[in-house]
C-alpha cells in the first residue's frame, strides 16, 4: 500500500471516528480510528484552504479552495464515468463539502499527465530539443500552441516539496511495468479527451491535466485523488485565447505572480519561506476558483 507515514506536519482536525494518518500540500487523511493502522478499505479524504507555489506551502490560506476542489473533482466524476475511488460523502459535519470517503489503493508511483497544448514544462524542453518527454512534436509550435493529437507525457512523483520528474513513456513502463503502463496512458488519453470536450462546450479550454491512479483490493486500476480542478489542470478561456504568449489560466497564477514580483519581496531561490499574501491576492485567487467550479459545472459555488 502507499505510505501514508510522511507529511508536512500541518496543523489538522481532530475528528471524532478518524485517526490522522498524513498531510500532503493540501489534502489530510484519515483511516477509522477502530481499524488497525494501515489496514482499513476506507480513508477520508479532506482538503483544506492550503495553497502552494514553487515548492512552498504558504502561511496564508483561499477561503473555500478545498470545497471547490472536492466539489469539482466529485462533478467530474459523475461526467466521466469510469472508475473511481469515491465511495461515499456521508462525511463528519466540520469537513462537509471538502472531504470524501476513499477506497484505500495502493497507488501508482507515476503522475499521469495529457497535455493537448503545449506551455509549462512541456514547452521549456520542446525549445531545448524539440520534444516532450522524448516525444517528437512538430517544428515551430509557440506557448499555447495546440497539439494535432493529445500526448501523454509522465512524471515521477517525488517527496512532499520536491519536484516530480518528467519521465519518458519507456521509463514509465521500467518503473512499473509495460502493461500497467499502457493501460494507464490509455485511460489518461480519453479521460483528457472527454473533459477536453465537455470543458470547451462551456467555453474553457483544457490544456493539460494530471491524474493518478491505483489498485483497489480486487487489484482493479482505479482514478484516485482529485481530479481535473484548477490544481490539478490548466484551463484557459477559450476567450482568452492567444497561441504565442503565456495565457491566463483559472488557477494560483495570481499568487504565483506576486511572489515574483518587487511588491513581494521575496527572492524564490534564496531558500526562505515565501510572505504571507496581500488580502487582493487572496480574494482574486479564490474568485478564480469559483469562477472555474462555476463555469464548467454550470452551479452556484455554496461551501
Amino acid at each position: 500500500m502507499a505510505d501514508y507515514s510522511k507529511g508536512l506536519g500541518a496543523t489538522v482536525l481532530e475528528l471524532p471516528g478518524w485517526r490522522h494518518v498524513y498531510s500532503g500540500k493540501v489534502r489530510d487523511l484519515y483511516e477509522p480510528a477502530d481499524a488497525a493502522p494501515g489496514q482499513s478499505a476506507t480513508l477520508l479524504v479532506v482538503a483544506s484552504d492550503r495553497i502552494s507555489a514553487y515548492d512552498f506551502v504558504l502561511e496564508t490560506e483561499i477561503p473555500d479552495k478545498g470545497a471547490v476542489l472536492t466539489q469539482l473533482s466529485l462533478w467530474w466524476f459523475e461526467q466521466l464515468d469510469v472508475p473511481h475511488h469515491v465511495v461515499s460523502v456521508d462525511v463528519p459535519a466540520a469537513v462537509a463539502g471538502r472531504a470524501m470517503v476513499v477506497k484505500r489503493l495502493d497507488m501508482f508511483e507515476v503522475e499521469c499527465i495529457a497535455r493537448g497544448y503545449l506551455t509549462g514544462s512541456g514547452l521549456a524542453e520542446y525549445r531545448e530539443s524539440g520534444t516532450v518527454t522524448g516525444i517528437r512534436l512538430p517544428a515551430g509550435l509557440v506557448d499555447g500552441s495546440r497539439l494535432a493529437e493529445p500526448i501523454f507525457t509522465p512524471s515521477a512523483k517525488a517527496d512532499v516539496g520536491e519536484h516530480d520528474e518528467n519521465i519518458t513513456f519507456a521509463q514509465m513502463s521500467r518503473l512499473i511495468g509495460e502493461t500497467p503502463a499502457q493501460r494507464l496512458r490509455e485511460l489518461t488519453l480519453d479521460v483528457y479527451t472527454r473533459a477536453e470536450r465537455i470543458a470547451r462546450e462551456r467555453g474553457i479550454i483544457l490544456a493539460d491535466t494530471k491524474v493518478e491512479y491505483g489498485l483497489d483490493a480486487d487489484g482493479r486500476i482505479v482514478l484516485g485523488d482529485e481530479v481535473l480542478t484548477p490544481d490539478s489542470s490548466r484551463f484557459w478561456d477559450v476567450g482568452d485565447y492567444e497561441p504565442g504568449r503565456a495565457q491566463p489560466s483559472f488557477d494560483k497564477q495570481f499568487v504565483r505572480d506576486w511572489l515574483t514580483s518587487a511588491a513581494s519581496g521575496w527572492d524564490r531561490h534564496s531558500g526562505e519561506a515565501p510572505p504571507a499574501l496581500p488580502a487582493d491576492v487572496v480574494a482574486r485567487t479564490r474568485a478564480r476558483y469559483v469562477e472555474a467550479y462555476e463555469r464548467l459545472t454550470g452551479r452556484a459555488f455554496t461551501a
